[in-house]
């Protein structure tokens, strides 16, 4: 009963059913989900509306609008927002030739929405493609029940201690795992670039990694995966959250680590190039922590305390194989003399677009301070 008790209604919802409206032909006809960030910075809305044939290409995929004052992004008096396609998936989910594109929000004026942060992302990328920046993010979340509580976990109290969960295998060590797999699948057939999965410390916590990705596409990618994990969630009657903290106590927190490399760091002795940005980075911690979660660092000061494998927040490290530094080069780049190195510190939260500009204008546009430069010019 208490499971029963923890997922949706609509999850039971008699899909069977479902599946007989699913297989109708659409007679050319395609579906297409428009999917954007809302107001939050975390969320993402999605509609959809019918094409006469299907688009072979982002261009082929019309400007849309919705009601921002619903999404906290406009006022009602002047509620119109644009959405502006940017990148096209297969849908996992209505099956081909549907589709689902992910969109920028513009306002009323064209400007870019406030939680628009590709659109700066965009700029900085185009700026540094010659260094040719690869991006790989480690995304955990944990599963809920529809009551708020960790998904598979007593009613009223806690499961054992960490140690047996992460990369567990069995009914008493992992909750959830249709969903993982689901959200694997769905991934794969979109066209995203999901590269792993594995269950993580905390018990129904999960990661899944999405890479190796270069420039932009991080963004998109991650976005998308997001969203077809919500979307998957929903069929099964749990949430996912992204909050980096979900549990206080002596549980993991949720990050989102980001795998990092120019081309001149993934060369033969690319370990003094990944020494120098890492150098760089020290001298900007607390700009990256602002930019690491949508609340300016108050989200990430409840993961980042220096324990459950995190480094302390208000002090920037580093080191070899050393998952309680700020940033780590794992042991194997350390050994060839080239590779990448992981920024331990975004949270799980975080927006992709922010994260991956940060570092890049730190690491290759030489930045230094709390200020951005603004590009628009260039």
């Amino acid at each position: 009963r208490a499971v029963a008790m923890s997922v949706s209604h609509s999850s039971r919802l008699n899909k069977l059913v479902r599946e007989q409206y699913m297989r109708l032909p659409q007679d050319g006809r395609v579906q297409v989900t428009y999917v954007w960030i809302d107001g939050s910075g975390e969320g993402v809305r999605c509609k959809s509306r019918t094409l006469d044939k299907e688009p072979k290409s982002i261009e082929d995929v019309p400007e849309w609008n919705f009601d921002g004052s619903s999404t906290a992004q406009a006022e009602g008096s002047n509620s119109d927002m644009f959405l502006v396609p940017v990148c096209m998936f297969r849908d996992p989910f209505c099956l081909d030739p549907n589709k689902l594109v992910l969109c920028e929000v513009l306002k009323y004026n064209r400007k870019p929405a406030e939680t628009n942060l590709r659109h700066t992302c965009k700029k900085v990328m185009d700026l540094v493609k010659d260094s040719h920046p690869w991006f790989g993010m480690e995304q955990e979340y944990t599963l809920l029940g529809i009551n708020g509580h960790p998904y598979g976990w007593p009613d009223n109290g806690f499961p054992g201690p960490q140690g047996p969960y992460y990369c567990g295998v069995g009914a008493d060590k992992v909750y959830g795992r249709d969903i993982v797999e689901s959200h694997y699948k769905a991934c794969l057939y979109a066209g995203v670039k999901i590269c792993g999965t594995n269950a993580e410390v905390m018990p129904s916590q999960w990661e899944f990694q999405v890479g190796p990705c270069e420039g932009i596409e991080m963004g998109d990618h991650l976005w998308m995966a997001r969203f077809i994990l919500h979307r998957v969630c929903e069929d099964f009657g749990v949430v996912a959250t992204l909050d980096p903290k979900p549990m206080t106590g002596n549980w993991n927190g949720a990050g989102c680590h980001t795998n990092y490399s120019t081309e001149e760091m993934r060369r033969e002795g690319g370990l003094k190039h990944i020494e120098a940005a890492i150098e760089k980075l020290s001298k900007r911690h607390d700009y990256h922590i602002c930019v690491y979660d949508p609340r300016g660092g108050r989200d990430n000061s409840r993961r980042l305390t220096g324990h459950h494998e995190t480094s302390n927040i208000f002090e920037f490290s580093a080191g070899v194989a050393n998952r309680g530094a700020s940033i780590r080069i794992p042991r194997q780049v350390g050994q060839d003399g080239y590779g990448y190195f992981e920024d331990r510190r975004p949270a799980a939260n975080c927006d992709p677009y922010a994260v991956t500009e940060a570092i890049m204008r730190t690491t290759v546009l030489n930045e230094t301070g709390v200020e951005t430069k603004d590009y628009t010019d260039h």
